[in-house]
């Protein structure tokens, strides 16, 4: 049976296979509530695997599921479909089609290839993963790695060695997902996660803390795979990059948004209390996403210095950014909501109370081995918004801080460098022909494995980051996880 066919029987059977697990949960001693939203998140899930509908419509499911069930009311559900990091996604969709409009990363691209890579062979595969990773940071992985693919096609052709193909291309694909982990806007799942531990921990982690964590793991990786895929390149002559035009005005003022931009993102809160800080009013009430809209806005009101009359930005390039994305989203943070609210997400933290004797090091590096590998069949960001409430859980009843549960299985959701479908730049760069199915799957297989030892050690350096909420003394009292905790910094 083709996957086609399996998608159109799993459309009516996943509903059925959700409610008998429910029936069965249910009777042994799972709560009501608990149970049936099991049930809509087992549904959730297994359209999304199946791809039985589009994954907004999947996203819908939650809205109507959860308050028809009892379990959360419509206005609450309505507020997570609103989340200010559903407006911070939005906000880093709209730059960054303000930048593929421009045409500018196509120039920082090309710059930097030609910075490091002019001599050709293993130091052109190192210009275009770090011009890939460079730009993924910032805009979407996809996106990215649709922009470098031409620019990898037009040089292969201009060079004899046969050997570059592979290398090339794979360092395209890996460095696309691995630069969005250095962002809190280079990927949704990071924004899932950020969302999860304001909700569920009333802790705001600001764009520069994430930065703190995920831009040291894309500097370590980065080196490691463009060593693993080029360990049998050769150095080759140079080769000659794609010519480009004179830089236009409407990059440079692009560029200058974006670079203030990413400024006041960095600098809001730290350092000496951030520029909010200075602010003769409560600077605390700005976000993340206020600047990401407060900056798409400008970019509809900035002439681009082209022609009278034209915008940065305009509504026809802005309907092309992938909505369905926060849709999907949104029905993930009801989802999430619906965990905490019925119980479901300490009930199957309590079924992992065995890990209570494992090292954290063990427990950090499990997590972010499930997580990379289930990854490989199932979309990213749903994997984030499914299994985050439950690593909350799981902390908890571990006696670890959530934190360090929750962020490299964030991170690890980037990490699915085995089969074509497991990201969009793999599918990207494996259409383009020229690598098999095994030799993606090998070279992605160890860095999988390398990737989660990376992310366990990071995770563990940084473990007693001062944002990260303290554990409750006892397991009786992990029941103000659903209410909220007074948090301060960790014991540990």
């Amino acid at each position: 049976m083709n996957l086609d066919k399996l998608s159109k029987w799993m459309l009516p059977i996943a509903p059925l296979i959700a409610i008998g697990i429910a029936l069965v949960a249910n009777r042994s001693g799972l709560s009501d509530p608990a149970s049936a939203c099991a049930g809509v998140a087992i549904t959730c899930a297994l359209w999304w695997i199946f791809e039985c509908l589009h994954i907004a419509v999947v996203g819908l499911l939650p809205f109507v599921a959860l308050p028809t069930l009892g379990i959360v009311s419509h206005g609450e559900v309505a507020n997570a479909y609103g989340h200010s990091m559903i407006l911070l996604l939005l906000g880093g969709f709209l730059l960054s089609a303000a930048m593929e409009r421009s045409g500018a990363h196509r120039r920082i691209a090309i710059n930097m290839v030609r910075l490091v890579g002019g001599q050709g062979g293993k130091r052109l595969v190192l210009g275009f993963m770090l011009a890939t990773a460079s730009l993924s940071m910032w805009i979407s992985n996809s996106a990215t790695a649709l922009m470098m693919l031409p620019i990898a096609m037009a040089v292969l052709s201009q060079t004899k060695d046969t050997k570059l193909r592979v290398p090339l291309l794979l360092g395209i694909a890996f460095s696309a997902s691995v630069g969005g982990m250095a962002t809190p806007i280079g990927t949704p799942p990071n924004v899932v996660f950020m969302g999860e531990m304001q909700k569920k921990f009333g802790v705001e982690v600001p764009f520069a803390t994430w930065m703190a964590f995920g831009l040291p793991i894309t500097c370590i990786l980065i080196p490691i795979i463009w060593w693993w895929l080029c360990r049998k390149l050769d150095d080759a002559s140079a080769v000659t990059m794609p010519e480009i035009e004179p830089i236009a005005k409407n990059e440079i003022y692009l560029l200058a948004v974006f670079g203030v931009t990413a400024l006041l993102w960095m600098t809001r809160v730290g350092p000496w209390g951030g520029w909010t800080g200075l602010l003769p009013w409560d600077g605390s009430k700005v976000g993340d996403a206020t600047i990401a809209l407060g900056a798409s806005l400008f970019l509809f009101l900035c002439p681009d210095g082209l022609k009278q009359g034209s915008r940065l930005m305009d509504w026809e390039t802005a309907t092309k950014i992938p909505w369905g994305i926060l849709i999907m989203f949104g029905g993930g943070m009801a989802l999430a909501m619906g965990f905490d609210e019925s119980g479901l997400s300490v009930a199957i933290g309590q079924q992992l109370t065995f890990l209570k004797e494992a090292p954290s090091w063990l427990i950090v590096l499990s997590v972010c081995l499930l997580v990379t590998f289930l990854t490989e069949i199932t979309s990213s960001t749903a994997t984030a918004m499914l299994l985050l409430p439950i690593l909350a859980a799981l902390s908890i009843e571990v006696g670890l801080p959530p934190a360090l549960l929750m962020l490299p299985g964030t991170i690890s959701c980037s990490c699915a460098f085995m089969l074509p479908v497991a990201t969009a730049p793999n599918v990207i760069v494996f259409g383009a022909g020229g690598i098999r199915t095994d030799e993606m799957a090998r070279n992605g297989l160890f860095l999988n494995l390398v990737a989660a030892v990376v992310i366990t050690a990071v995770s563990l350096t940084v473990a007693k980051m001062e944002w990260m909420p303290e554990i409750p003394a006892s397991p009786e009292e992990t029941d103000q996880a659903a209410e909220g905790w007074d948090l301060v910094p960790p014991k540990c």
